[in-house]
């Protein structure tokens, strides 16, 4: 093993404008697990990554983030579950591409802060 290599990502950071508001939408809409905070930072486990929620500490990291693409198992039945839990969605869930036997489908949304992330699941085909 190379130990300069990167190996994994560890943790996700983004921005956010409430904190309160943030840790409630990604706790209960999302359901993710709430591993600590501080006043200005929310640290959440997402399947073994951790996601960091932080007030920005200077102008220049205020901005929205990259697109967060979350995978489940059923897309459709995901995508029901989370617009009961207040999640609004841009579109339906749809198929983005076709590899195979294989078609990755997307449902696009935005957390409370205006960041867009997505579900995404594979489904096989015959």
């Amino acid at each position: 093993m190379n130990i300069t290599a990167v190996q994994k990502i560890n943790q996700i950071g983004m921005p956010v404008k409430e904190l309160a508001r943030a840790i409630e939408f990604y706790k209960e809409q999302l359901g993710l697990s709430l591993l600590f905070n501080t006043d200005t930072m929310a640290f959440f486990d997402c399947g073994g990554l951790r996601l960091m929620l932080s007030l920005p500490e200077k102008e220049q990291f205020a901005h929205a983030s990259s697109v967060l693409y979350f995978e489940v198992a059923d897309i459709d039945r995901s995508y029901t579950n989370f617009q009961a839990r207040g999640v609004e969605f841009s579109g339906s869930p749809h198929r983005v591409v076709k590899n195979g036997a294989v078609e990755t489908w997307m449902a696009f949304f935005e957390d409370t802060e205006g960041n867009t992330h997505a579900l995404t699941s594979d489904r096989v085909v015959s």
